[in-house]
């Protein structure tokens, strides 16, 4: 029976049906449903709602549902609506008529908010200790390779020399953010809306306080309207979810190009490549370029909810049905990503000689620049003269290294014998030592800050 058919003289079209249940998707919250049902059934024997065993036959019975979930032995019935319906109904099949007593006082309203949350927070977690294993790879890769220098790249043309480890290490920097924004949105997340009702709260003696403190909150709602349709904590979900694939998409890309033979910086083993069904010799980046495109699908999850949300007045509405299914994908989608990107990681190889020998001098016409500041030109004027030596080099067909002292005088009276010592690939790159620059000495220091960071926020 459908619980608000009481009203109704017929039954619901087989056709609205389809389109009104959501038991297909929202069952996956069973345990957080069953969770908060056994809270509630006690903070209304504590409320003197309910007589003490009737609170405790009910719990009791949603145990034996919860079991018969985790068992995968519970069997979903036609008139099972929602998860909700489904629990309820066979709570009531369990242990007879009290099980009907559960819903005193509550709306499906306030409980699938409620279950959401909780199902919410316990995904921030398993999406957090993911990101902190694949933080992991990037340091300890990063170690490895603190002095392999490389090209590093302004709008994918050579711009100055870098370290991998650097490159690696700024991938590090971005999943710090995104697991900070997380913590925040777990932080605003943990607010129990339970004892709000449908909409105007709860006409019993509910311990709010206690039954948030009971299910693991942080503390409850201050307004049952507001608490029945708030949904930021998904749309914030949503969104963290989504810049977290657009960083993904970012390594993904740099990763696709220098496993391109034209590059040959780094090498996936042949676990993590898939191949052509027409060429042989193909080794595709595949998981990496599913990576850019599934964060298209979480951007997308992102648009979906907010646009739903946009125009809806006040309270519950159906509309809000809607809102489970894009952050279910949304987390499925990055649970997929993040350990394969991890395993990437750990196992790719950098080809040292290929990232070396992709460095070309004209990346130290910079440092040219600066040589001239030293000795007092300003730098203005400085890379107007290194501009002219560039040029002068591509017209002679040589490096810059190679330009006559008589040629760079010819440009500043400021160049003396020593301007060769520029031209130092290794010397660029330790030059850049203050915090945060690619030199090996800063480097070193910035993975000794991320393994502080990453101790300070262990995974329980």
């Amino acid at each position: 029976m459908v619980l608000w058919s009481g009203r109704f003289s017929e039954p619901t079209d087989a056709d609205l049906k389809k389109l009104n249940d959501s038991i297909d998707f929202d069952k996956r919250m069973y345990a957080q449903d069953i969770a908060g049902s056994i809270a509630y059934a006690l903070a209304l024997a504590s409320a003197g709602v309910l007589p003490g065993s009737e609170a405790e036959t009910i719990a009791e019975g949603l145990e034996d549902v919860l079991r018969e979930f985790e068992r995968g032995t519970f069997e979903l019935q036609y008139d099972d609506e929602d998860i909700h319906t489904a629990v309820e109904r066979r709570l009531t099949e369990l242990v007879g008529p009290v099980g009907g007593k559960l819903h005193t006082g509550r709306s499906r309203n306030d409980q699938v908010a409620t279950d959401f949350r909780l199902w919410t927070m316990n995904a921030i977690d398993e999406v957090d200790e993911l990101l902190d294993g694949l933080q992991t790879a990037l340091v300890e890769k990063a170690a490895e390779h603190v002095h392999t220098l490389m090209p590093g790249y302004t709008h994918m043309q050579p711009a100055q020399p870098i370290t991998a480890a650097h490159w690696l290490m700024s991938f590090f920097w971005m999943l710090t953010r995104d697991r900070e924004r997380l913590a925040d949105t777990r932080r605003r997340t943990s607010v129990s809306p339970l004892g709000s009702g449908a909409l105007a709260g709860t006409p019993f003696e509910i311990d709010r306080e206690a039954l948030a403190e009971a299910l693991g909150f942080a503390s409850h709602s201050q307004n049952s309207l507001d608490a029945v349709s708030d949904r930021d904590f998904a749309v914030e979900m949503l969104f963290a979810l989504a810049l977290m694939g657009t960083h993904l998409s970012r390594f993904a890309e740099d990763t696709v190009f220098y496993c391109n033979p034209a590059f040959g910086f780094i090498r996936l083993e042949d676990r993590y490549s898939t191949g052509s069904s027409l060429m042989p010799q193909k080794r595709n980046p595949d998981p990496l370029e599913t990576t850019r495109g599934k964060a298209g699908r979480l951007i997308g999850n992102l648009v979906s909810l907010l646009t739903t949300l946009k125009g809806l007045p006040s309270t519950y509405n159906k509309d809000m049905q809607e809102d489970k299914e894009p952050l279910f994908e949304s987390v499925d989608t990055v649970k997929l990503l993040l350990p394969v990107l991890t395993a990437i990681v750990s196992t790719f190889n950098i080809n040292v000689e290929k990232t070396r020998s992709a460095l070309s001098e004209d990346m130290l016409a910079t440092d040219l620049a600066d040589y001239l500041v030293r000795k007092g030109l300003p730098f203005r004027q400085a890379h107007h003269v290194v501009g002219a030596a560039v040029s002068a080099s591509d017209k002679q067909g040589v490096t810059l290294s190679q330009l006559s002292l008589e040629t760079l005088r010819g440009l500043s009276d400021l160049f003396e014998s020593d301007v060769a010592a520029v031209f130092d690939f290794e010397q660029s790159v330790a030059r850049r030592k203050a915090d945060g620059g690619t030199a090996p000495e800063a480097v070193t220091a910035q993975i000794v800050a991320a393994r502080n960071w990453l101790s300070k926020h262990e995974v329980n």
